[in-house]
This record gives structure tokens, sequence and C-alpha cells, in this order.
């Protein structure tokens, strides 16, 4: 029942333009209308609404309400048959192709090689999962500065089930990390199950479970997340954390001298940053630390090499050796006036 008309009358039965609906409803109201005044809706002939009058070919009779929805149901009928029949042809050839793949569900270790989750309610479940399989060894990098109480209690759980299973586990956090008393509950919670070491810098967050299953960030905010198993990915992420891992200082340990009176490790990490050109509010995202810490630090920097310009400043972590790695036996005095001398 989808007749044509006019182009400025594209439409069906079901949903006449409004003059249309006009003179049909006058027609019926009626019984019948002269035919020129069907004259500016010629849709309702196209659709068999209206009809001549056998006695007066000058006049229009129109179709009944009920035959026409007669007319509409049926179409409407027709094309749901239509439609019935389309999916149950899709659905047999792709039943067909199903067949052609293995019969068995693959199992929870033999999934996508890349897998994107999607909030942090199926992230969690992603990750008890992987807890639950995993029998060995659990590697995971913290970046940021000290952990919130709610991150620590969050991972609890899992981290009690492997020990409990015997599983070991390394995990590696900056050396501001160091500082915060509910990690250090943590540790000492989970005793020898645990092993943590401290780098100035690491990755974004990675956490690996027997170096098959991989975890990291896929946005900023940390709601999206991906799951690898493809197992180049997971080796290339298993190396990297190998290396940062031989490079960083057990927690347990000190942080070592800098060699330079009256600057700690912290003030050569961002001296280092600094020569590299790198604006505050990115070396405090890096040695996870706020950006007025961060400052707090310049400034003290500043006056221990007696630097009165940011310029200065770094003319003077050039001259001490503070812009990249030294040699740990290097000892820098800094004499009150003058180049700094090494002894």
């Amino acid at each position: 029942m989808a007749g044509h008309g006019t182009e400025e009358h594209l439409h069906g039965a079901d949903r006449l333009c409004d003059a249309g609906d006009r003179v049909y409803s006058r027609a019926v109201r009626r019984g019948r209308l002269p035919r020129r005044d069907a004259e500016p809706v010629p849709c309702l002939l196209d659709l068999a609404l209206l009809h001549p009058d056998p006695d007066d070919m000058d006049w229009l009779v129109p179709t009944s309400p009920q035959e026409v929805m007669t007319r509409l149901l049926r179409g409407v009928h027709d094309e749901v048959s239509a439609s019935q029949r389309r999916v149950g042809s899709a659905v047999a050839a792709f039943e067909w192709y199903a067949a052609l793949g293995p019969t068995e569900r693959p199992g929870a270790g033999e999934g996508a090689a890349i897998r994107v989750l999607d909030g942090l309610a199926r992230i969690q479940a992603a990750m008890d999962e992987a807890t639950e399989a995993c029998t060995r060894e659990v590697l995971t990098v913290q970046p940021g500065g000290i952990r919130p109480e709610h991150e620590l209690t969050e991972g609890l759980h899992r981290a009690l089930a492997l020990r409990a299973r015997g599983v070991r586990m390394k995990d590696l956090y900056t050396h501001v990390a160091r500082h915060g008393h509910g990690l250090l509950n943590y540790l000492e919670l989970m005793g020898d199950a645990v092993e943590a070491r401290s780098l100035d810098e690491v990755i974004d967050r990675l956490i690996l479970f027997d170096r098959t299953v991989a975890f990291i960030p896929a946005n900023a905010d940390r709601t999206l997340a991906l799951e690898l198993r493809h197992p180049a990915l997971v080796g290339y992420l298993a190396t990297t954390f190998d290396r940062l891992w031989r490079l960083a200082i057990p927690l347990t340990a000190p942080l070592p001298d800098t060699g330079i009176e009256g600057i700690s490790h912290r003030e050569q990490s961002i001296a280092a940053l600094l020569a590299e050109g790198h604006q505050d509010a990115v070396i405090a995202e890096r040695l996870g630390i706020s950006v007025r810490t961060c400052r707090a630090h310049i400034a003290r920097l500043s006056e221990t090499l007696g630097a009165a310009s940011r310029t200065q400043l770094g003319v003077r972590i050039a001259q001490v050796g503070l812009e990249g790695p030294r040699d740990p036996a290097d000892r820098v005095s800094l004499p009150d006036q003058g180049s700094p001398t090494v002894r």
C-alpha cells in the first residue's frame, strides 16, 4: 500500500499528508465529494483511497477505512514474512560457515590476542580471572607517587589469593612511593611473597600474569584497558620489565647518595630532567610528585647551586654533572663561590 503520487505526496496510506488527511476525512464524513476537491491531493487516487462514483464520474467516493486497514495489514504481513525468510537464509548461510571452524569454545587462555575492556567492572572481572589462572609469577609496574589506600585495598584480595597459592610477585614503583605508609603496611602483610623495587621513573601501569597475559591502560583515566595475550607483545613487555627491574633499587635498601653535598637523590633526578628541557608539569608527572613539590625542589636546587635564574640553573647543573648519569665514585663539593670542584 505504498503509493507514490506526485513529488509533494510521497507517502503511504498509513501516513497521509495534511491535505490528504483533510480531504479523505471529508469524503468519509459526507460519503462523496466533487472530483475537483481532490485535484490538490492526487495521492488519494494513487493510493486508491478515492475512486470515481459509478453513477456520476464528476464525483469521487472514499474507500472504506476498514478495507484500507485490511490492505495495510496485508502489506505489513507480507513485509514481515519476507524479512523472516531473509533472516532464515542468513542464519542458514552463516551456520554453514560456523561449522567450518572449531566446534569447541576456546578456553580462557586461548582468547583474542588483544581484547578491549570497557569499564572498571569488566577490567576487574578480567583481572580476577587472570589471578585465578596464575600459578607462578605476577609482575607489576605502578607509576605515580604515593599509592592511595583505596588502590592498595582494591587489589589486596587478588594478592592474598596469589600468596596462598605460592605465586611470587615483583612490584616496581617510583622512589616517591617509598614514603607511603599504606605501601609499607601492604608489603609487611604480604611478607616474602612480594619483592618491591623503585626507580626515579617507570613506564605506565603494567600487570603481567605468568608472562602469558598482560594488562595495560588504554586511556588516561584508566576506565579502558587492553588485555594482551599475543606472545610477542607479552614477551616484549616482560623483557621491558626485566630490564627495569635490574636497574631498580630494592625498597629495603636506601637510595644511593648523590655524591654532591646538599643535593638529594630526588633533586638530582629533577636536575637531569631540567637539563633535558622538560617543563615542571612533565617532570612532576614522570617522578610521581605534585607540581608544587617539584617547584619547591627546583627552588632548593637553585639555592644550593647558587643559581639566580632558570638559565643559570641549567648552566650550574651542567657544571656539577647533574645533567645525566655519573660515575658514583665521583664526589662533587660545592664551594660558596666559583666553579664546583670534583674530589
